[in-house]
């Protein structure tokens, strides 16, 4: 794949995740002992996009930190004292091979306000963007060959999102059917996962909300495709669903790691 960047917004609040976002920014939340957004960037980089743009906000010194000090918080390392010097004793795979900008846009800052504050540094006519609190298995290189066919402005991804509560079919005072949670067969939500022309960027305004004016005239003006995802796609905006998560990641296959 041809190189372009990877924008992740990561300076939000999290309040809904409160019990952990109380002493740490949203994306630093671990899943299976490493943060949702190393999850979310190995997704990136299993289709060969390494370049990163992290938009950070709330708590954003935790994330500089992260990867500031790498290689010292994940791998085995020798340290040399009386030389300074540290050898790392693990491979890094994947992850040699990420630059990573740390853009500080923040602490109170909308979606389209962090996109516009970070705008200045993507470098090529596209890139992409989504958010630090999901993970999915979205093929990513489909994505962007979708979005450069339909060549509109901006693509972005559509997911049919699970439902919270069991579905029952009900004949007389029998069940006919129960299905745990199942997909929903009616409707599409914005999954993230987005690809932009640079020209998008004249839409994001510095206190725009990127859901709502940006999307809503791009999708207006006939400029927004949407890629269908019909497989795996789940956020973390509570602590059941940081549970789940934690409960596929522990099973061994979890979903959405592709890599």
């Amino acid at each position: 794949m041809s190189r372009v960047q990877a924008m992740i917004l990561c300076g939000g609040f999290g309040t809904r995740l409160a019990e952990e976002t109380d002493v740490r920014p949203k994306p630093m939340v671990e899943i299976g002992g490493r943060p949702i957004l190393w999850h979310i960037m190995k997704l990136y980089s299993h289709f060969g996009i390494m370049d990163f743009i992290l938009c950070l906000g709330y708590k954003g010194d935790m994330i500089r930190d992260y990867f500031l000090n790498y290689g010292t918080m994940n791998s085995d390392v020798r340290v040399h004292i009386g030389e300074r010097k540290v050898d790392h004793l693990e491979p890094f795979h994947d992850e040699e091979k990420w630059r990573v900008l740390l853009a500080e846009t923040g602490l109170s800052t909308q979606t389209g306000g962090r996109i516009n504050r970070a705008g200045k540094y993507v470098e090529g006519d596209e890139f992409m963007v989504t958010y630090g609190d999901g993970v999915a298995d979205v093929d990513l290189r489909a994505l962007l060959e979708f979005h450069r066919k339909q060549g509109k402005l901006a693509t972005v991804t559509g997911v049919r999102p699970a439902s919270r509560f069991g579905e029952l079919h009900i004949r007389g005072d029998l069940a006919a059917e129960f299905r745990e949670k199942p997909q929903l067969d009616e409707g599409w939500i914005n999954g993230g996962f987005f690809v932009f022309r640079r020209k998008a960027l004249d839409y994001i305004g510095p206190d725009t909300i990127l859901e709502r004016e940006p999307l809503e005239r791009l999708a207006r003006e006939g400029q927004l495709a949407v890629f269908r995802h019909e497989g795996y796609w789940r956020p973390m905006d509570t602590m059941r669903e940081r549970r789940a998560l934690e409960e596929e990641w522990a099973s061994g296959k979890p979903p959405w790691k592709v890599w």
